[in-house]
């Protein structure tokens, strides 16, 4: 395990557990016993330090991950076992679970906070799912929850990388609630006044706080997002272009085209089959999925997608193959076996855990 997610520790008042957003990236977290001490009724996940809930680990060390040989660095699997892991035990926890959102929530961030029960925006949060533009997919679970977002909107978020605001992210699903930053301390105390493990308590509380902000609805995204294929879905954009000049339109449009041919298909599929899976399902394939993309054997695009944006940041990707109708089905498919010589990822048994517990989105 890399050595700076080797630090653990929590905070505890009155039977509520402060996470720090960079302890919640340890490995130790994913064991499903540290998340049940005696006497503790609440999880309350936040920045701390002025950290927002980005994971960038990964990305700032890709090149070092991969080989030119297509073998995997042995630390690889065991990075992002931890990681999902960690997500999956926070998907399947059976008490109340309070991310505050005070922030940038990005990648491995999202997988972190989203999975909990109750999900705090304000008019600081901005979210995204950057994967597309770097040469990876949204993964720590996202095609579970990206899926499980109204209509198509899942689809969009998770192809075009595209930030949303607050209120955006309450509006579809992503948080469960909107508080002004300026009211967080008050409703941080309320809620160490929680004395039960019953979620209703902590529902009641954030219920009293949270306002419900004015969104201008995008009708466009279901009707140009639903499409079948990534060409499918860019022709619909382009034909909405062709018909009304809108710079939203336009932007969407462009992030596709800059984003990584064999990240974008690999991740419509993955969105597209979340719909029909679990969590834990979702997380096994993820976790096949991105030990083929740090292998490189298919492309190398998360390679040059770290050299292009993180470390020359040039901005101008050399992606292979680089058209989007030379990424084949056949090359697309190959990201969903198994890896040759690695086994499966195996989550913790996670039993009798009552319905709330496994279906928060």
């Amino acid at each position: 395990m890399p050595s700076h997610l080797s630090v653990f520790w929590w905070e505890e008042k009155a039977g509520v557990r402060n996470l720090d957003t960079k302890q919640a990236k340890t490995a130790e977290c994913s064991v499903p016993s540290r998340w049940n001490p005696s006497g503790m009724k609440l999880v309350i996940l936040k920045e701390v330090r002025e950290e927002p809930f980005v994971l960038v680990a990964m990305f700032s060390a890709g090149c070092s991950m991969t080989s030119d040989e297509g073998k995997l660095e042995a630390s690889v699997p065991i990075f992002f076992s931890d990681e999902y892991m960690l997500n999956y035990v926070m998907a399947t926890y059976s008490k109340a679970q309070v991310s505050i959102l005070n922030g940038i929530v990005m990648g491995g961030g999202a997988g972190v906070s989203v999975h909990g029960r109750f999900r705090i925006a304000t008019e600081n949060t901005v979210f995204a799912m950057p994967e597309t533009a770097l040469g990876l997919f949204p993964d720590v679970g996202a095609s579970y929850f990206l899926s499980r977002l109204p209509g198509f909107f899942g689809e969009y978020v998770g192809l075009t990388g595209a930030r949303l605001d607050g209120a955006e992210m309450l509006a579809f699903g992503l948080a469960t609630h909107f508080v002004p930053s300026t009211r967080l301390t008050a409703l941080e105390a309320d809620l160490y006044r929680v004395n039960s493990s019953d979620p209703t308590f902590a529902s009641t509380i954030l219920d009293a706080y949270t306002q419900h902000p004015h969104l201008k609805p995008h009708n466009v995204v279901d009707r140009c997002f639903s499409g079948r294929t990534v060409e499918e879905i860019i022709s619909a954009l382009e034909r909405e272009a062709a018909n009304e000049e809108d710079d939203w339109i336009s932007a969407t449009i462009q992030a596709l085209k800059k984003a990584s041919p064999a990240s974008l298909k690999i991740s419509l599929r993955s969105i597209r089959e979340g719909r029909l899976q679990g969590v834990g399902q979702c997380l096994i394939r993820e976790y096949r999925m991105v030990c083929h993309v740090m292998k490189g054997e298919i492309s190398k695009d998360f390679v040059e997608g770290c050299r292009a944006i993180l470390i020359d940041k040039d901005k101008n990707p050399k992606w292979e193959p680089w058209r989007l109708e030379d990424m084949k089905d056949s090359m697309v498919e190959q990201y969903f076996k198994r890896v040759e010589g690695l086994e499966d990822l195996k989550l913790p048994p996670r039993n009798n855990l009552p319905a709330a517990a496994i279906a928060k989105l």
